[in-house]
């Protein structure tokens, strides 16, 4: 009885209702900063201690996760945070912005608008996938450069000093300094009070279509597992993205960049399909909780966001414990193998 009473009491938990709110209406910016924190610490750390594996290569994927979390999180700030604000705002004043025709079938209450919405939030992270990875690898140097004070160019910019005419290092450095010099500067982006209300009502817009609608309401049993789905999705792109962008890279040695894709697509390929089948697993055996969960916050009007909530904690925790905490070091040792393996061949 004891059990069940405080059982019961953190179900109803104001704090934790509260956090789940949150955790609902800004998922993409909770998996951001999640991220960030593992990359930056857990994954790092799991990295630098692999046994058995060059100081180059460790230093490489080290970068690759350093700048992976910041760029992350930097375009998820910059880009999604201002998106789920819009929906936000949608939410709590919706006959502002929908239709009379809408509220009546597709109000913010139903599971319906929760699947859509949760679309049109996580899809930042989609569209964004290729920037990002161009901005992580390009920064992967400059990582390597000023927090493990190693640049593996440097020989290759002696040389060039040395031999400024005939040798092919000089020819890279001295394209990469006019380039560099004929980059136009940026210019100061121009923000105005009025692109929060812009944004909620070109959302309200996709929302109010009557296709959209319909296909939200075919597919909403799938409100579970879309967060799930969508960054499986991104994951692959953003892997994709990544290997091509390596593969082109002139700041990165070309017996490193093997050693880098093995390791980004090892991560990503295990990532995900252990990611989905524990997930299963998890969710199969906490079918009886969150049915209690339901049953003591029925009365709540939130308690859709509430499980909302739920499902993106989940997945997000389980993905980030399996990339972050359990494959590191298996992927840093395999990858680095798998090369020498293949060069051998």
């Amino acid at each position: 009885m004891q059990v069940n009473r405080i059982t019961n009491s953190l179900l109803t938990n104001k704090t934790v209702l509260k956090g789940l709110e949150k955790i609902s209406e800004h998922g993409t910016s909770f998996a951001a900063g999640a991220s960030l924190l593992m990359s930056l610490g857990v994954r790092t750390f799991s990295i630098y201690n692999t046994p058995d594996v060059e100081k180059e290569n460790k230093f490489y994927a080290m970068a690759n996760s350093i700048t992976s979390g910041i760029v992350k999180f930097g375009i998820v700030e910059a880009i999604a945070l201002p998106i789920e604000n819009a929906v936000s705002r949608i939410d709590k004043d919706a006959s502002k912005y929908l239709k009379d025709a809408t509220l009546k079938n597709f109000s913010p209450e139903t599971r319906s608008y929760k699947f859509i919405t949760q679309i049109i939030k996580l899809s930042t992270g989609l569209l964004t996938a290729i920037p990002k990875s161009m901005l992580t690898i390009a920064l992967i140097p400059v990582v390597m450069n000023k927090i493990f004070h190693y640049n593996p160019l440097e020989d290759l910019k002696k040389a060039a000093e040395k031999f400024p005419y005939k040798n092919e290092a000089s020819k890279f450095f001295n394209r990469e300094l006019t380039r560099e010099s004929e980059q136009p500067k940026a210019k100061d982006p121009v923000f105005t009070g009025h692109i929060g209300e812009k944004l909620s009502n070109g959302i309200s817009k996709i929302i109010n279509n009557k296709k959209v609608q319909k296909l939200a309401q075919k597919y909403e049993m799938e409100d579970e597992d879309i967060y799930k789905h969508i960054t499986a999705m991104t994951d692959v792109l953003l892997t994709s993205a990544s290997v091509w962008q390596t593969n082109k890279s002139e700041n990165i040695k070309e017996n490193c960049k093997r050693v880098l894709n093995y390791n980004n697509i090892i991560n990503t390929a295990i990532t995900i399909m252990a990611g989905y089948w524990l997930d299963g697993r998890v969710k199969n055996h906490s079918n009886g909780i969150m049915e209690r969960f339901k049953q003591a916050n029925i009365k709540d009007p939130k308690l859709t966001k509430y499980v909302e909530g739920i499902n993106i904690i989940r997945p997000t925790i389980i993905f980030a414990f399996i990339y972050y905490g359990l494959l590191p070091i298996f992927s840093t040792y395999t990858s680095e193998k798998l090369d020498k393996f293949i060069n051998r061949k």
